[in-house]
């Protein structure tokens, strides 16, 4: 009679996860974000405070008041819609123009292809009290009364050269074989922008819409040479720091923070979920 002996073979567990150390340069990361983070995190944690005073520098209790209260003070309305108007109207004319302009400075051979690049970057690299003074004086020698236009026109101006240069590096790594294929069945020139290279830029246009959105929406130095008699947001808070920055601010800060968080997370989904 013979017996049969089995032996089991140890089933192996999967390997342990080595511990993640926090490196210096981890730490170092993690401190400069959180610095960047705190000032952000005071503005809305003081959007919260039940404050009596004129100064919202002081803890004195919690609070949802303000944002029930957010549209009483009407100066301030009428700074931030002065705020979002210029920013929406600049960044529409920004994109078109600088879309355009990255288009040709990144597919055609002109003349003066150098010196309309060496102008873009003179522009984004340019501090923006020059570029503030430069503008108040061109306003001034046309005799153009500032105000609500001249702020637009300024943004603008600022604005395209980030648009152009995002465009263009989006531009440069097309395959142009696309459109060539896109010819050959027949395209004609706006058929071939609408549905092939526009579709294929929209990433750096976007891109670039947003920056310049940003860029004017947040701007002081140069509004502030350029404004007149119209305030925006920026110049609202400067001028309400003299006499009390109210809560209302915090609220209108915190509000707009969000509303960047949610395109940028949106975009990011996107970009995502977007075939590679």
């Amino acid at each position: 009679m013979t017996t049969l002996t089995t032996t089991k073979t140890p089933v192996r567990g999967r390997p342990a996860r080595p511990k993640r150390r926090i490196s210096g340069l981890h730490a170092y990361t993690l401190a400069l974000i959180a610095w960047l983070i705190l000032p952000i995190a005071i503005m809305i944690l003081f959007g919260f405070n039940d404050t009596r005073s004129k100064q919202n520098f002081e803890w004195q209790g919690f609070t949802l008041k303000w944002y029930a209260h957010l549209f009483d003070k009407g100066d301030l309305t009428t700074a931030v819609i002065n705020s979002l108007t210029i920013a929406l109207l600049s960044t529409l004319i920004t994109t078109i123009l600088g879309t355009f302009a990255g288009l040709a400075l990144g597919r055609y051979r002109f003349r003066g292809k150098g010196s309309t690049n060496l102008v873009l970057f003179m522009a984004i690299s340019c501090p923006e009290i020059v570029m503030g003074a430069s503008l108040l004086s061109m306003f001034v020698t046309f005799n153009l009364p500032r105000g609500y236009l001249t702020i637009l026109v300024a943004h603008v101006m600022f604005s395209i050269a980030f648009v152009a240069v995002t465009v263009r590096a989006r531009v440069v790594g097309l395959d142009p074989a696309v459109e060539e294929a896109a010819q050959d069945l027949g395209a004609g020139p706006w058929t071939r922008f609408r549905l092939v290279t526009l579709p294929m830029i929209m990433p750096g246009v976007v891109a670039g819409a947003l920056l310049a959105f940003v860029l004017s929406i947040d701007d002081f130095i140069i509004t502030n040479f350029t404004s007149g008699s119209t305030i925006t947001f920026p110049l609202w808070i400067y001028g309400s720091t003299r006499t009390g920055t109210p809560p209302q601010v915090n609220v209108m800060g915190t509000l707009i923070f969000a509303v960047g968080i949610v395109i940028a997370v949106v975009s990011a989904r996107r970009n995502m979920r977007a075939p590679r």
